[in-house]
């Protein structure tokens, strides 16, 4: 599973998933799927649990990779 940011990306901040099976694209703060094409429910399950534990960092890179 990997998880990125685009560079001309826009609020709210939110991160994109991809794993063999699909895409899809997460709000950070409040967590929750924006959408998805292709992933399985475990799967999602799994990017969101993920997400939730890596919370802080995440919005921390943005912040970096975003100069915001």
């Amino acid at each position: 599973m990997r998880f990125f940011f685009y560079s001309l990306e826009h609020l709210p901040i939110h991160i994109h998933v991809r794993n063999s099976d699909g895409v899809a694209k997460f709000e950070v703060s409040p967590i929750r799927l924006i959408e998805s094409h292709g992933m399985k429910t475990k799967d999602l399950l799994l990017a969101e649990a993920l997400i939730e534990k890596n919370k802080e960092q995440i919005i921390t890179k943005w912040h970096e990779f975003h100069r915001s």
